[in-house]
């Protein structure tokens, strides 16, 4: 799908980091019909999330399991083949060669995308060196993107900073999908390279997720309908 594809109103996902599905169900029903977009991650998959997948999808919304998978080849490919079958539209890997070989591969056929994240948006510089790699954040980003690329992985997630850079890797074949998102005024959390909603679409994303600025609101609507303004201007 080009970015001329996507529905405005698509490119806002809204992160359900929240204890359980009886809270995600309620931030869904406040939510109502301004967002069509969920993502489903660690808090929420490991609290019984992960069959709010299929009924979401069954109300015509649209899921992001954000499970980071990595492991060897074979476990991811069939942990893939497994999240196929609940409707999701994205899950994520880590971007490593064999992992993301693995998750292609349990794709197969399937509607599902595949998603390579990068690094972390709460890594910098010093948090890469402390874990043993050499090259900053730009450069590791830069190279596990044109892996993922040769690999036939459909998209990245990458802080918005380094979105520019990657669309000029990948063209418009791969999805970026960034986290990281902060309206202005939000705190920025634990995240460290962060960007207001305007300013990564008009740098190249074609999703944003965003989630404590949202379902932490005292109105979670109107951040979201503010949000979808803010894509809308930066689109033109």
């Amino acid at each position: 799908m080009t970015p001329a594809e996507i529905a405005p109103k698509d490119r806002l996902i809204v992160a359900l980091d929240l204890p359980g599905v009886d809270a995600a169900e309620a931030m869904i029903a406040k939510l109502g019909d301004s967002v069509s977009f969920y993502k489903i991650g660690y808090q929420l998959a490991y609290a019984g999330g992960l069959p709010l997948i299929g009924k979401l999808a069954d109300r015509g919304k649209k899921v992001f399991a954000d499970l980071k998978m990595h492991d060897i080849g074979n476990t991811v490919t069939r942990g893939v083949e497994s999240v196929a079958k609940l409707g999701a539209t994205f899950v994520t890997v880590h971007a490593y060669p064999q992992t993301m070989k693995g998750a292609v591969e349990g794709r197969g056929s399937a509607g599902l995308k595949i998603l390579a994240v990068t690094v972390l948006t709460s890594y910098d510089d010093d948090d890469l060196h402390a874990a043993g790699y050499r090259l900053s954040v730009s450069e590791l980003v830069e190279a596990r993107a044109q892996q993922a690329q040769v690999i036939g992985v459909d998209g990245l997630v990458s802080s918005p900073e380094e979105v520019g850079a990657l669309r000029k890797i990948v063209g418009h074949q791969m999805s970026l999908v960034t986290p990281g998102i902060r309206p202005a005024g939000a705190a920025s959390g634990d995240q460290k390279r962060i960007m207001t909603p305007g300013r990564a679409i008009t740098a190249g994303a074609d999703y944003l997720v965003v989630g404590r600025p949202v379902v932490e609101a005292a109105d979670p609507k109107a951040v979201a309908d503010a949000i979808h303004a803010e894509i809308a201007q930066a689109l033109g």
